[in-house]
């Protein structure tokens, strides 16, 4: 009898230990923190200027604004005008997270130099092996990346989201042996 209340003590508290972990978690690892901006997306970039000038150009510090409790910067007074006027158009899809990652219902953190403009919206990934296995089916990556960020991801904790899809995998998971034989052979990676 004992030796149950003590097994249930030690099972409760390793709850309580890994619901607290998973709730540390729910910030984001998509953001950094640097100066006054605790919440920077994109490290500092412009994200007007993936449109304009085609690439990442690091923002200006005193040229900010802060939208959905994320932290944008800006190379001028003009781009962030042009944010502010529409900013669905310039913020990146699925909250700045790997697009690949987003079509296998994970949220891995992008890097902002790696990137993609598509259907006039900014698309981040995580690597350029993520840019490969996208652009080797971008319809089917585009359609289960929106079916799962609508459905499941959005505004859902990345840890627990990202814990909940390595146990429970989608159907058409590839591991990424799969996905390099698949580019390597010219493949799809999904069909």
């Amino acid at each position: 009898m004992k030796d149950l209340s003590i097994l249930r003590r030690i099972t409760l508290s390793l709850v309580v230990v890994l619901v607290a972990l998973i709730g540390a978690g729910c910030a984001s690892n998509r953001v950094i923190s640097d100066g006054p901006h605790h919440n920077l997306m994109l490290k500092g970039y412009d994200p007007v200027a993936y449109f304009t000038d085609g690439k990442p150009v690091p923002g200006k510090v005193d040229i900010a604004v802060q939208h959905d409790g994320l932290d944008y910067r800006f190379v001028s007074e003009e781009h962030r005008k042009m944010f502010l006027a529409d900013p669905q158009h310039y913020v990146p899809k699925y909250g700045g997270f790997c697009s690949q990652g987003i079509a296998y219902a994970v949220m891995f953190g992008g890097e902002a130099e790696k990137f993609q403009i598509i259907n006039d919206r900014l698309f981040i990934y995580g690597d350029q092996g993520a840019i490969d296995a996208w652009n080797s089916s971008p319809k089917k990556h585009l359609e289960y990346a929106e079916h799962y960020w609508e459905t499941e991801m959005k505004g859902m904790p990345y840890r627990l989201q990202t814990m909940k899809r390595f146990i429970f995998k989608v159907p058409h998971y590839k591991t990424g042996k799969e996905v390099r034989e698949r580019l390597a052979a010219g493949k799809p990676v999904l069909e």
